[in-house]
C-alpha cells in the first residue's frame, strides 16, 4: 500500500518533474518492522540525483504499464507525448529517508500491507539487481535551528521525514513528537536530541489519527512559537491544522502541514483531488479564525 507519500513559505517543488528519470539498482533491503521494509538503491543511474538540504525530499516512482517499453533513457515527459495515456508509468510517491552522496545510496522506506497496493509489494519482493526508475526530489521542510521549538507530528507515511529531521536538528534542539502506527511491534528507534521527547500512539484497531490528534490537542504548549511538521493521513491533518491554526492561532509560515494520503483513496485519486481539499480546508478554517 502506497501511504503517501512528502515550513516557512515552501520552496518551489520543480525538480520532479521534466528529464530524463533517474534509474536506482537495488544493493538490499531490510525489514525494519513487520509493515515497513527500506529498500537501498545506488548504481551510476543516480549520478545525477541531488538534495537540497531539506528533510521531507521525496521522489516520484515510475511503474511502467503491463506490457509496456519505453525508450532509454526514460524521459516522463517525452513518453506522455508519445504513448497513449493507458500507457504512461504508474507514479507513486515515497520520502527520502536518506541519501548518502559519497556512497552514492539512497533509502526508501515502504509501508507494506500484503499485496495491497504498487509499490508496497514490489518493496516487499525487490531483490538485489532489481531496477527501479524514479524522479525528483522534491521538498520544501527543513528544521529551523532557531525555532524556540519544534513539533513533529504524523502516521507511518510520515515517519522517514521525521526520523530525517531529528536527524537534523542541533543537539540543543526542544520539542514534541508524536508518531502513530498500529501497535509497538511497528516502532522505531529515532535519534532525538535529549530535549526533543518521542512518544509513540498505538492505534489498536482504533481509527486512524484518533490518537494523534488527542495527543496533541492534549500537548501544553511550551513557550514561544513553534515550527511544526504534521503530515499523514488527511482527515487527521485538517483536524490538527484547525488546532493550530484556529485554537492556537499560529502562522501559517511556522507549519509544514498537508495531508500525504487520503482514507479510501490511492494516490491517483488522492491527487487529482488534493488541491480542491486543500482549498477547501483554507476556506473553512479562515472563516473560522473571522468568527
Amino acid at each position: 500500500m502506497s501511504i503517501t507519500p512528502p515550513a516557512r513559505p515552501t520552496p518551489p517543488r520543480g525538480r520532479e518533474r521534466g528529464g530524463p528519470a533517474h534509474r536506482g539498482v537495488v544493493l538490499r533491503s531490510e525489514q525494519l518492522s513487520p509493515h515497513m521494509v527500506r529498500v537501498v538503491l545506488g548504481g551510476e543511474g543516480l549520478a545525477r540525483f541531488a538534495t537540497r538540504g531539506q528533510t521531507d525530499h521525496y521522489v516520484k516512482l515510475l511503474f511502467p504499464a503491463a506490457g509496456v517499453t519505453y525508450p532509454e533513457p526514460w524521459d516522463v515527459a517525452a513518453i506522455r507525448e508519445s504513448f497513449p495515456r493507458e500507457q504512461w508509468p504508474t507514479t507513486r510517491t515515497y520520502t527520502v529517508r536518506a541519501w548518502d552522496e559519497e556512497a552514492r545510496e539512497l533509502s526508501l522506506d515502504f509501508v507494506i500491507h500484503g499485496d495491497e497496493g504498487l509499490a508496497g509489494p514490489w518493496a516487499a519482493n525487490a531483490q538485489p539487481g532489481d531496477v527501479l526508475y524514479f524522479s525528483g526530489p522534491g521538498g520544501g521542510y527543513a528544521p529551523d535551528p532557531e525555532a524556540d521549538w519544534h513539533l513533529l507530528a504524523g502516521d507511518e507515511s510520515a515517519l522517514p521525514a521525521i526520523a530525517a529531521a531529528l536527524e537534523a536538528l542541533p543537539a540543543s534542539a526542544e520539542g514534541h513528537v508524536f508518531v502513530e502506527v498500529e501497535n509497538a511491534e511497528e516502532e522505531q528507534k529515532l535519534d532525538a536530541p535529549e530535549g526533543v521527547a518521542v512518544r509513540w500512539l498505538h492505534r489498536a484497531g482504533r481509527p486512524i489519527g484518533e490518537p494523534l490528534v488527542e495527543a496533541v490537542a492534549g500537548l501544553v504548549f511550551p513557550e514561544g512559537v513553534p515550527q511544526v511538521f504534521v503530515h499523514g493521513e488527511a482527515g487527521f491533518v485538517k483536524e490538527l491544522r484547525r488546532l493550530l491554526r484556529v485554537g492556537k492561532e499560529l502562522p501559517l509560515d511556522r507549519l509544514s502541514i498537508s495531508g500525504y494520503w487520503r482514507l479510501g483513496h490511492n494516490e491517483d485519486g488522492w491527487q487529482a483531488s488534493k488541491r480542491e481539499w486543500n482549498q477547501q480546508v483554507e476556506a473553512e478554517q479562515e472563516r473560522e479564525q473571522q468568527n
